[in-house]
């Protein structure tokens, strides 16, 4: 694909296609379906927090936006059963699918409780898996290609204390990219993460205003966290035309945290 080609991918964006979001009731989520809807995508929202997929509902509707929610438990196989039946029914089956539903827990290793990990890794990479080859075989069914965006974080890349079950899980996520993009790419489906590093969302807000965050952000070689803005570039070029000769790739948005001095 040539700049031209290349230019033309990106101009024409995401109009007419769809595209699943999970995790969308807050956060990234949410950032990542107003941003599809503004290009043009039919965006379908799935989380477990209706009364908060509602109110996203309504805000990309009033901008004019193409939207449908639905209820969606990624640590439940019968609730991702369930989505895509829905989905196949209203002919919506994906042809991006944005992997975002998570958790996190902050806890040193020695305190992890079994259930605590359980519940990690049943939605961070268990889910994760889940839903991308529920998604590949709704495509697959529907006679269609498509592009997975698994989030990931450079957590899966590079530790921090008292993330364990948190870091593990990414690290699957990042391997398990890798490994899908591999098996896939015969059936023309791509297969990439982003991993984030530190950017403010209503659940870490208060947390870089204290000592510690501040010493976080020290170490950042840009010294700031990052704007949720500043992901859009790496997901509107992962989920179009613009990335087709991409699959398996890992691309870090960190502010050079990655790459800072041990």
């Amino acid at each position: 694909m040539g700049d031209d080609s290349i230019g033309s991918a990106l101009a024409r964006g995401l109009a007419g296609r769809t595209v699943l979001v999970t995790g969308a009731s807050s956060g990234l989520g949410a950032h990542f379906a107003k941003l599809y809807a503004r290009h043009g995508a039919h965006v379908q929202v799935a989380a477990r927090r209706l009364e908060r997929l509602d109110a996203l509902r309504s805000e990309i509707a009033a901008a004019g936006g193409s939207v449908g929610t639905y209820a969606l438990d990624v640590s439940d196989p019968a609730s991702i059963d369930a989505l895509f039946e829905e989905l196949t029914g209203a002919n919506a089956v994906p042809d991006v699918l944005v992997n975002n539903a998570g958790i996190a827990s902050t806890a040193l290793s020695l305190d992890v409780g079994d259930d605590d990990w359980q519940a990690t890794i049943d939605t961070n990479l268990t889910g994760v898996f889940r839903v991308a080859r529920t998604a590949a075989k709704a495509m697959l069914a529907a006679g269609k290609g498509g592009s997975v965006i698994n989030i990931a974080s450079i957590l899966g890349l590079r530790v921090a204390a008292g993330l364990v079950p948190y870091a593990v899980s990414k690290a699957g996520v990042v391997q398990m990219t890798k490994a899908l993009a591999l098996e896939w790419a015969r059936h023309s489906i791509r297969v990439n993460a982003v991993a984030p590093g530190y950017f403010e969302t209503e659940i870490n807000a208060g947390y870089f205003r204290t000592e510690a965050g501040a010493a976080m952000l020290k170490r950042i070689p840009q010294r700031r966290i990052g704007r949720i803005e500043e992901l859009d570039g790496v997901m509107l070029l992962l989920a179009s035309d613009a990335s087709s000769y991409m699959t398996g790739s890992v691309v870090a948005v960190d502010g050079g945290h990655l790459v800072s001095g041990l």
